[in-house]
């Protein structure tokens, strides 16, 4: 059960390699860029679907776009300088404590 996880961590990690894929294809429009997308969107599809194999696919399901929302966020944030706005930043937090409630009661 950890393993699974742990898989669904790994894919919304790699969730996040294919925002930041689709963020270079906008602004590049080269092959680095596509890779990045592919790799990350096929990997995170991967470990998702091992998860599947252990937990309910509602949980992870609204854990691995919880992850990939979350962090497409705080990459664009961070990065690309988009809005750090309290607001922004308030419902961050509602859909992280989202996710931390459906593990407690998975």
């Amino acid at each position: 059960m950890i393993m699974a996880w742990v898989s669904l961590v790994v894919a919304g990690m790699f969730e996040i390699v294919g925002v930041l894929g689709m963020n270079r294809i906008k602004r590049d429009h080269n092959i680095k860029a596509y890779l990045l997308f592919c790799i990350g969107i096929l990997m995170s599809f991967f470990f998702l679907s091992v998860s599947l194999r252990s937990l309910p696919m509602g949980t992870a399901y609204a854990i691995w776009t919880g992850i990939g929302t979350v962090g497409g966020a705080l990459v664009g944030m961070i990065f690309f300088g988009e809005s750090k706005e309290w607001r922004r930043l308030l419902f961050i937090a509602m859909v992280l404590a989202a996710a931390v409630g459906l593990k407690l009661i998975a």
